[in-house]
């Protein structure tokens, strides 16, 4: 577990946050947060599966995880003066469903924090299914050895 309470094995994702991502109060569009979250995650599957994201999944290895449900909760404003750091990992394994937190922080405080929730599918039919035998075998583990009861 990290000083945070975080799973030693969250994976931090680094994003350059500039002019172009922030509204008129310069603080960063609310609708970026999600994409940036959702951009972590990706991260996180590249990492995992040999450098395969989103793309590969659903091209190369006929799975893909759609979301049915996100949820965000916002602390502190993003602006462009630091480096956002995301730590992603998942929080929960189903049968046919995977739940991941991502952590978005800036100069040591957390600005936001997301939950979601994506199900399992084979791509090609857009069929619901379990999760592959290879992602179990590289999530269930990491669930495992997770602190209980994290909420930021």
């Amino acid at each position: 577990m990290s000083d945070k309470g975080r799973p030693a094995t969250a994976l931090q994702h680094k994003i350059n946050v500039t002019w172009g991502d922030c509204d008129p109060a310069k603080i960063v569009y609310t609708g970026r947060l999600p994409w940036f979250a959702l951009d972590a995650i990706n991260s996180w599957w590249e990492a995992h599966l040999d450098g395969d994201g989103w793309f590969q999944m659903e091209t190369d290895r006929n799975f893909g995880t759609p979301f049915v449900r996100l949820e965000m909760d916002f602390r502190t404003p993003v602006t462009p003066r630091h480096d956002l750091i995301c730590h992603v990992w998942p929080e929960k394994l189903g049968e046919s469903s995977i739940t991941f937190r991502v952590d978005g922080e800036q100069d040591g405080k957390l600005c936001f924090s997301t939950r979601t929730v994506s199900v399992f599918i084979v791509a090609d039919q857009f069929k619901k299914q379990r999760a592959p035998e290879e992602v179990r075998a590289i999530i269930e583990p990491l669930i495992a050895a997770q602190p209980k009861g994290y909420d930021a």
